[in-house]
């Protein structure tokens, strides 16, 4: 441990590992609780289970009430369980705040919350001092039966990685909402708001894409690609599996979109942050059923490699060296 200050975005892996290994639980009915690639934890409560999810929304500003149901609905989907209770932090800014804006937050969580069937059951909301922009956060739980919980470490060697939509839906809206003017230079006003509909469509949310997952063969493992993109998903998944993933990156799919977008800011699509795909392990012949179900309902998906065994790590088909593990979120340079 040192003094020096700390990058923006994610904490370091090793201090965030070092946080998780000092944590207590003395709840004996906790099964899954803080860890690398971990994105929920996991109460029993008998004849179900319950899966807590918190998550801040940090990088948008628009629509973020909207996002952070999206969000937080996204990680309880990826355990198999389905998003029922929503609890909203609102804090807002000092001699910014206006009674027009507190109910278009409300009206936002509320619409997300009415399309998913989720409840809003809680948070609490206030005038914040020191704050430049609002900041939400979600706390979101989830219920699944026992033996349909899916967890990151349980994908298998031989498994096939599979990935939904493509990289980097969440960026390419992030950028096209939050820096326009910039993009006008190079992109043409459809363009711009083509890239900042990317919130909807394809969207960011990938509920449905577990729901029909799920209920299409055995789903081993899922993770939702957030900060440090589908690279840091594939080494948290690594991780938590405790397995070795071998990638193909020519087969993972790039919107054209997207891909100009990164090259513009000089970002790489696989470091940056990514909601809207999920990345999910299946045995070969589920996974070829998979992917024709979610084709079939107009969601892209592709397979992208595969888990074998050996030491937790991440390796690019025909390399022998690991495939490089994001350091931060490149999206944070467009910040800085």
């Amino acid at each position: 441990m040192n003094n020096l200050f700390l990058p923006l975005g994610k904490l370091p892996p090793e201090l965030l590992a070092h946080l998780i290994s000092v944590s207590h639980i003395s709840d004996p009915r906790v099964l899954l609780g803080p860890g690398i690639g971990f994105d929920c934890a996991v109460i029993d409560m008998g004849p179900s289970l319950l899966v807590l999810k918190s998550d801040p929304i940090t990088f948008a500003s628009e629509e973020i009430g909207w996002y952070a149901v999206q969000i937080n609905a996204n990680d309880i989907a990826t355990t198999g369980a389905e998003p029922r209770w929503f609890l909203i932090t609102v804090l807002l800014p000092e001699n910014a705040t206006t009674s027009q804006l507190v109910d278009k937050l409300n009206a936002q969580v509320n619409s997300a919350c009415l399309e998913l069937g989720i409840s809003v059951v809680g948070g609490h909301t206030e005038i914040t001092h020191g704050l430049d922009r609002p900041i939400l956060v979600g706390t979101m739980i989830g219920e699944v039966a026992r033996d349909k919980l899916v967890t990151p470490r349980g994908a298998q060697p031989g498994d096939r990685v599979l990935l939904t939509k493509g990289v980097p839906i969440e960026a390419t809206s992030i950028l096209a909402r939050e820096f326009p003017e910039r993009l006008f230079s190079h992109f043409s006003e459809d363009e711009v708001r083509q890239a900042a509909d990317f919130l909807h469509q394809p969207g960011i949310s990938v509920v449905q894409d577990a729901r029909i997952a799920t209920r299409s063969g055995c789903v081993t493992a899922m993770h939702d690609p957030t900060e440090g993109g589908l690279a840091s998903a594939l080494w948290e998944l690594a991780e938590a599996s405790h397995t070795t993933i071998t990638i193909d990156v020519e087969a993972i799919y790039l919107p054209p979109l997207s891909k100009r977008i990164c090259q513009f800011f000089d970002l790489n699509p696989l470091n940056t942050i990514a909601s809207g795909a999920l990345l999910l392990t299946a045995p070969p012949k589920d996974a070829e059923i998979i992917t024709h179900n979610l084709e079939e309902e107009g969601i892209i998906c592709k397979e992208i490699g595969c888990i074998e065994e050996g030491d937790p790590l991440v390796r690019q088909k025909g390399e022998t060296e690991p495939f490089q593990r994001p350091l931060r979120d490149d999206i944070t340079k467009v910040y800085e």
